[in-house]
């Protein structure tokens, strides 16, 4: 099954409804790279009038598991896959449009091929950079994903 922006966003509109009423939206899945983006507006802000922590990262969250989801849909395997850890920096308030790009379809990759190869669970780093319109980061994300085969 092909992965697609639309299809991100039609799931999360019935199965992560919090993500889709505050505006995350994916815009571009492939192989290597998925984007996702999310204004800032009055249901997702904080107090200090700039996009709330938690709402960055859902949408950090879902440029890293989009991929990943398609990658395991892709290996006509069951593997199951859980977020185990994460951390974030925050370097500017995050206001307007917020960009989060995940490059990680590579380690995914290797990931996978491993955990299929030894049957044994497999984590992995992956990271999401959110950047404003203007291109200025204001916050990273880093995800441990986990992933095992299910037998």
């Amino acid at each position: 099954m092909l992965m697609t922006p639309s299809k991100v966003n039609a799931f999360n509109m019935f199965k992560l409804p919090s993500a889709y009423l505050c505006g995350v939206r994916a815009k571009y899945i492939d192989n290597e790279k998925c984007i996702v983006t999310v204004k800032h507006k009055w249901i997702n802000q904080n107090p200090f009038k700039s996009m709330y922590w938690v709402v960055q990262g859902m949408a950090a969250e879902l440029s890293t598991g989009a991929l990943l989801v398609a990658k395991t849909k892709a290996s006509d395997k069951a593997i199951s896959m859980l977020v185990a850890s994460n951390n974030s920096t925050f370097t500017k308030k995050a206001t307007g449009k917020i960009t989060f790009i995940c490059n990680e379809g590579k380690v995914i990759d290797e990931a996978i091929k491993k955990a299929l190869e030894t049957g044994e669970g497999q984590t992995f780093w992956m990271q999401s950079i959110g950047t404003n319109e203007e291109g200025v980061e204001v916050s990273t994300f880093n995800f441990e994903w986990s992933v095992k085969v299910k037998l």
